[in-house]
Formats: structure tokens, sequence, C-alpha cells
């Protein structure tokens, strides 16, 4: 107790006089606690929820990819900002170095602080989280997303397990700092100066080694999709391919993220090469500042380039998914026109029947159901007994409406107690044309189904297609069909109250596909929030380095600078940090671009891609422009105010 008893009033006298030096990390955890409780309150209410509409995202999965989104940013940003913080009182560390403060006595003060700082803040952000939480679900219920009457049951087990996780990644961020800290040479207070030395720690430079050795492996796994993968069907449904893909980003965006103390320096460099041949000191000042404190680069950077890498690979994957679907769908369809309700996910009583009494008009009508534990008779397997799996419900002949290669049967044969799965399917559970399936209903009533045929599905229809006749008066929810196909002898467009029509060959662009707008919600549903944490994140990081460098404007005062200088050289610092994380997020958007293209040419596209390597540069362009504007106000308002105060003041300020 004696030493570290010593430092305990030098702990609290720290947490109170210099309480704006906390105040960011205290934020930063706080809303991240926030949002990851809210999340998990809504994923342990959702168990055993699903949507009436089985096209629709699995709304637990939705959530669970939520939560793990939002927790991948708050670790981030959480981890960077209090270690930030700890750097940044490099100086006043010396000072204690100086009286004769122990380097253990010194790990021992920040990791304190930390603790307290980190207990208060998920106090708080426990409390947020339970006023958000019924916030989203009604969001969701709004979107279609969740089943009516979907609400938050508030409880402790979330709140806790939340508050532990973001302590733990506090007080590791803190530590990882601490040890630098407790380094810092006494002689460290007379300078004014911040210069780092080696940033990228060995622990760091394994785990960014680690991640694209994961990102290269889970790629080819999906690739590949080994027997082990093929039985799980929400692995090997190429429908999911946008959800695992997301997986892949993320661990492409976080390698990026560990090598940014070896790739921020000389991006400076580059994009301040014009700076030496520009009159004056301030571009030469923004620039050494820029390249000496490379952990405050870094630290500010993240947030920034969090934003714009989640919003181009995200945005990016569900493009080019979005596309694919487009010209696969298009590409097997023979019907002449695709008939959808213009609102709700069904057609209107009435319409299929209007449709059908079109003279010489040829219409098949579709609609999703689930099957549980769909499985041979014969098989001794449970593999494939214990899973729900999305299906089809055909009312037509399905024959002459698609045009989908067989590898064995028949689909003409698609009629009674009949199914049609994909070749994947059976293949990875063993099953042949004649084979008599089990399942349940979506009522749970047993269903013993013999499959007909063996064939390639697109990503508009599910890996099981069965006669509607099968499941009619066991479905859930609404029994109307979601969509009709249909062709006419003299090829007119068909008409029927409350449905849009639309032409077979412009089918599946833009809004016309249902499928596509379910991925636009389930993708803001899981990118929204963590988007929106890294936007207040960069307002945070960028204040807090404004904020400490009160002793950087005295100086530059002092030495002759105005006040204009100053807020000049901030300005260009921000500008440099903001265009720095965008060229970092340009990188990994092209990568995972790339990784999309690979996996939707191998297991979407198998005839060959038309689609070419592209970023969606209005998204991105976007994303930047908000993070700069933030960064920009977040900066020069501070230093603003900071430079109203003389610059003697300045001169005796404490870090």
């Amino acid at each position: 107790m004696g030493e570290f008893g010593l430092l305990i009033p030098v702990a609290v006298a720290t947490l109170r006089k210099r309480w704006s030096g906390f105040i960011g990390s205290f934020v930063a955890l706080t809303l991240g606690v926030a949002l990851i409780a809210a999340a998990g309150l809504l994923v342990s209410t959702s168990a055993g929820l699903e949507n009436d509409d089985p096209s629709a995202p699995s709304l637990k999965k939705l959530l669970v990819f939520m939560a793990g989104m939002s927790g991948f940013v708050s670790v981030f940003v959480v981890a960077s900002t209090f270690a930030f913080a700890v750097a940044g009182r490099r100086r006043e560390i010396a000072l204690l170095r100086a009286v004769g403060a122990t380097s253990r006595q010194i790990r021992s003060l920040v990791l304190g602080e930390a603790v307290v700082v980190s207990l208060a803040a998920s106090v708080c952000g426990a409390l947020l989280g339970l006023g958000v939480a019924p916030l989203f679900a009604r969001w969701l219920v709004a979107r279609g997303a969740a089943p009516e009457g979907f609400s938050v049951a508030p409880g402790a087990g979330p709140l806790v397990i939340t508050a532990a996780v973001e302590i733990a990644v506090a007080v590791l961020g803190a530590a990882a700092a601490a040890r630098r800290a407790g380094r810092v040479r006494p002689v460290e207070a007379l300078g004014d100066a911040v210069v780092d030395g080696r940033v990228m720690t060995l622990g760091r430079l394994l785990w960014a080694i680690g991640y694209p050795a994961v990102f290269t492996a889970v790629l080819l796994l999906f690739m590949t999709m080994p027997t082990a993968m093929q039985h799980d069907p929400q692995v090997r449904d190429p429908r999911n391919l946008p959800v695992w893909a997301l997986l892949i980003d993320v661990m492409a965006i976080m390698a990026v993220a560990l090598f940014a103390p070896l790739l921020v320096p000389p991006l400076v460099r580059l994009l301040t090469l014009p700076v030496p041949l520009a009159s004056g000191a301030v571009g030469l000042l923004a620039r050494q500042n820029a390249l000496k404190a490379v952990r405050r680069t870094v630290s500010t950077a993240t947030p920034m380039f969090l934003v714009v890498g989640l919003t181009g690979t995200v945005v990016g994957s569900t493009l080019t998914f979005g596309d694919a679907r487009s010209i696969q769908s298009r590409a097997v369809l023979s019907a002449q026109y695709v008939v959808e309700p213009t609102s709700g996910a069904t057609l209107p009583a009435g319409a299929t029947g209007q449709l059908r009494a079109l003279p010489g008009a040829r219409t098949t009508t579709v609609r999703s159901t689930l099957l549980t534990g769909l499985d041979s008779v014969n098989s001794g397997s449970s593999e494939a007994t214990s899973g729900t799996i999305a299906a089809t419900a055909i009312d037509g002949d399905a024959a002459t409406t698609w045009r989908l290669p067989t590898d064995s049967g028949s689909l003409g044969r698609l009629s009674g107690s009949t199914v049609a799965v994909s070749e994947a399917l059976a293949r990875s559970n063993g099953w042949r044309v004649g084979d008599r399936l089990t399942a349940s209903l979506a009522d749970g009533t047993p269903a013993t189904l013999t499959l007909v045929a063996l064939v390639r599905t697109p990503l508009s229809l599910s890996e099981v297609l069965l006669p509607y006749a099968a499941v009619a008066g066991h479905l859930r929810g609404d029994p109307q069909p979601t969509a009709a196909y249909v062709s006419t002898r003299q090829g007119t467009a068909p008409e029927a109250a409350g449905t849009k029509v639309t032409p077979a060959a412009a089918w599946g662009s833009g809004d016309n596909d249902p499928r596509a707008r379910s991925d636009w919600v389930a993708m803001l549903a899981i990118l929204g929030p963590a988007l929106l944490y890294a936007l207040i994140a960069i307002v945070n990081t960028m204040t807090m380095s404004t904020g400490d460098r009160l002793r950087d404007f005295a100086t530059l005062r002092l030495t002759g600078g105005n006040d204009r200088q100053v807020l000049s050289m901030v300005g260009l610092e921000a500008v440099l940090t903001a265009a720095t994380a965008t060229v970092l997020a340009l990188l990994v958007t092209t990568g995972t671009q790339a990784a999309t293209l690979v996996l939707v040419n191998r297991r979407i596209l198998e005839a060959g891609s038309p689609l070419s390597l592209g970023l969606p540069w209005p998204a991105i362009g976007a994303a930047a422009a908000t993070g700069l504007v933030l960064a920009l106000v977040s900066s020069l308002v501070p230093a603003r105010l900071a430079l109203r105060t003389r610059a003697l003041a300045f001169a005796g300020a404490r870090q």
C-alpha cells in the first residue's frame, strides 16, 4: 500500500482538476456501452421471434450482426481514445517521474484512473442503452424488419456483460499506454514538442499480420465451401452471402487499422509533397506535426477511417450483390412480366384471380415459407434435421416460368407432394431424385415430399422449391403470394389493382426488387448505429486533440504567430488527417470489393460475370465530406475558444 497509497491523492486530484482531459474517454465509453447494450437487449428479446415473411432478413441474425458491428467499432474507438488520452499526458507523467514516482506507480495511477472513468461511463451508458433500444425496435418494426408488436424487455444480463467487456477494453487500451508511460524519462518534462518514438509495437504487428491471414482463409472457405460448411443452410445459401461478406470486410478493415502506424507517415509525406513549395510556414508546421506526433494522427484518423471504410465496403458489397442478383434473376426468367404489390409484402386479395382471368395469360405465383428438419426418411444423419430453411412455394408451371439449369430430374414434375432442391443442398446431404424427404411446415404440420429435381436456383428463389398445394393452409401470416410471373399471348402488360408490373428485362433494377429493399434495410440496421457512433467519435477525438495542444498554440503565438496562422495550422492538420483516413479507406474498400467480385463470380454468376471492379463513389464522397466537416468544426471551434486566452496564460497552462 505504501508507494501506491501516496499516489491516491494524486489520482483523485488529477480526475478533479483535469476532468477535461478525461471527458473524451468518458464520452467514447458511455456511447459505446449504450450502443452495444441496446443491441444486446434487442438480441435477447428477439429469441424465438421472426418475421411473418420468410423472405425478409432473419431478425435474430440481423440483430446479432448489428451488435457485432457496433462492438467492433466501439472497441476500436474506446481502445484508441483511452490510449490517446494517456499519450497526451506525457509531460505531466514526466513531471511525476521527476519528483520521484516509479514506473510501477505511474502504471498503477494510469490504470486506476481508467477503471474509475470506465466504471462511471459504463453506468451512464447502460442507462442510455435502456432508452435507445425501444427507439430502434420501433424503427425495425416500421421498416418491416421485425414483426408487429416487437418490443424490448429490459434485462440486467446484456447490460452487465456489455459493461464488463467495455471496461476490459478500456483498461487494456490504457494498460498498453501505461506501459509506455512508465518508460517516460523525467527529462521529457522540459520539452515542449510531442515526438513519438516507436508506435508500431510487436503485439500490434502480430495482430496486423494475423488478420489478413484470417481474411484470406475465410474468403477461400466461402469460395470452395467444404462439406462441413455445406450442411449449414445459413452458410451454404448464396442469398446469405452479403451478410457473410460483411465479416470478411470487417477483418480487412481491422487489418488496415492495425497497420495504420506504418501506413500513415508515408501517406502524410505523399499528400504533403507540394507543401515545401508553398510560401509560409503554416503548411510545414501542419506537416511536421502530423509526422512527429504519429500516435495522435493515428488516433484522430481512426474514427474517420472507420466511417469512410465501413461506408465504402458495406455499401459497395450491397450494390454488387444486388447487381449480381438482378443479372442472374433476369437470365433465368422466362415469364414476360413480374407483378408485385405496390405496398406491403404480399399481393392484394383478388389480384391473383384478376391475373389468371386475363385472356391467354399464363400466371405463376410464389410465396415464401419455412421448413424445419428437412431430411431424407432413409437418412440416419441428424445434421440437417435441426435447422430451419427457407422455401419458395410455387403455384403454376415452374418449368415454363424459369429456365433453371437442372442437374437431375425434371422441374415439370413439381406438383402435389413433391419438392425440388438446389444441387448444392442435395449434394451436402446425399439426396437423390426419388428420395422421400420429411419436414415440418411453417405451422408445425409434418409433411413427406418426393424429391423430383435437382436445380440451380437463382437468388430470387430459395434453395427449396415446392408446390403451393403442399403448403396451402399451413402458411404463417398472410397467405397471399408475394409476386406473380405472367406471360400473355399478345405480349401486352397485365393489370391488377394494387400492383405494379415490370417487364422481365427491367426487373430487379433499382426499387423494383423487394429483396434489394430488404438488403438496404438490413444494411442500415447493421451499419447505421456503428456509423453514428464513429461520427460522434470524430468530434470527440478531434476535440481531445485540440484541447491537449494549448502549449503548442502558446509557443506559436509567442514566436510571432497570429491567431489566423494558428487556426490555419489546425485546419490544415484536420484536412490532412481526413485525407489520410480517406486514402486508407479507399485502399480497404478496393480490396473488399475485389473479394466480393470473387465471391460473386464463384458462387452466383457461375457462367462469368459482366460486373467489373468499381467503388461506390457517391457514398464514399458523402462519408468523407461529412467526416471532414465534423473534423474541421470540432478542431477549429475549440482552438478558436482557446485563443481567446492570452499567450502567456497558454505558456503556463498545465498539461
